[in-house]
Parts: C-alpha cells; structure tokens; sequence
C-alpha cells in the first residue's frame, strides 16, 4: 500500500513514517506542496495523507490542482484547521475525509483502510501472494496444496481477503457466520493464522477495531 504523507512538521512526519510503516504503508514523505503537488501528478499511489498548511503551495491549493489533473487517488485531510468552512473547502476541493489534530492513530489507520475501499469486486477465484481461493469449489490452497479449513475458517478466511486492506470488525464476522458466537471468535483466528503459515500474509488485530489480512515482509 503506497501512501504519500505530505507533512511540513517534522518531528509528526517521523512519527506518522514509523506508525505508518509499521501499519505496513509504504510511505513518501513530502515537506512542502510543491513537492507534494508534484509527487502526485507523477507517482501512483493508493492514498495520501494532506496537510493544509503546506510552505510553498498550501495544501488546499494542492488538492484542487492534483483533482483539476485528474487524479483520483483516496487524499485525508490532515490538519490543525478545525472550523467548518475549513471543513467544508476541503471537501469541496476533492478531499475524501477531513481528520482534524490531535487524532489517534489507530482511527487514522481505520479511515485510510476505509478510504481504500474500491468496490473491488469478490470473484470467484483469487490469488494472493501464495494463497489460491477458489470460491465455487469453497476451497484454499497455499502454492497449489490444498487447506483443511471448517466451514467457519472458510468463511472467515472468505470476508477477510475479500475485504483485504480494510479492518473486519467482530460483527461483520458475527454477521458472516449467521450465528451469535462472537465470543468464539480468537480462536478461530488463531487457527487461520497457524494455517496461514507460508502463504506471505498474515491476520493482523487492529485494537479496539477488529482484524486485518495483509501481506507480510516474506513473499
């Protein structure tokens, strides 16, 4: 997941970089617009974080000319600026989400997942990394041998990669199961995660949120 955070403060810069990175963001840092501007027009990336009160080119003026070019990447609003005509401007220039500072980490982690929300459409078969899912058949496989799941480790492994990189909360996988056994529900991800083993991801928890399937540093 590539990620431009255009931020003029260093010191949250780097905070944001290592938080980010451990989220397993790939992250491009740029210190003022221009630079920002120019990083969005030319590199692909899946979201971007933006500050409006960027040195050399504000960021509001950033978003208008990156969305006046055609870019259609996810862009947060990451600012200090509070007030509901701030608000307002920034979505009316082409901001996704507007998140104001202080903030918490983890709900900035949650609305960049949200963001990167596509419709991408479930098919019937998928690969990822190592892992085959064949949806007809209800089957999955790591490099072509065969997992022996429970219809709930099935399904559960089904809702995660289809909403891969987005945090599955409880009640989705309560929902998904079509029975009240969210007490249930840390031991079925351990299994999943030990079988898991070898496919190049990995069920991360998200606290207080739920859980995510991302790929982890060993294809």
């Amino acid at each position: 997941m590539n990620l431009l955070l255009a931020e003029d403060d260093p010191l949250l810069a780097d905070a944001l970089q290592q938080q980010l990175l451990n989220a397993s963001f790939k992250v491009e840092w740029a210190e003022n617009g221009a630079v920002a501007e120019y990083l969005l027009k030319k590199q692909d990336f899946d979201v971007a974080i933006l500050d409006l009160g960027l040195p050399l080119v504000d960021g509001l003026t950033v978003l208008k000319r990156v969305r006046e070019a055609g870019r259609t990447l996810p862009i947060l609003v990451l600012t200090a600026l509070d007030a509901l005509e701030h608000r307002v401007a920034g979505l009316q220039a082409g901001a996704d989400d507007y998140l104001t500072k202080p903030f918490d980490f983890p709900e900035l982690e949650a609305r960049l997942h949200a963001l990167m929300r596509r419709g991408r459409p479930a098919s019937q078969s998928q690969q990822l990394r190592r892992l085959s899912l064949d949806r007809t058949a209800r089957r999955a496989s790591i490099a072509g041998e065969t997992l022996e799941l429970s219809p709930r480790e099935w399904t559960l492994l089904d809702l995660l990669v289809a909403e891969r990189d987005r945090v599955v909360t409880k009640q989705q996988i309560v929902e998904a199961w079509g029975a009240d056994e969210g007490g249930s529900i840390e031991v079925y991800i351990h299994r999943l995660r030990k079988k898991l083993e070898g496919s190049g991801l990995a069920v991360r928890t998200v606290r207080g949120l739920g859980y995510l399937l991302e790929a982890t540093s060993t294809p």
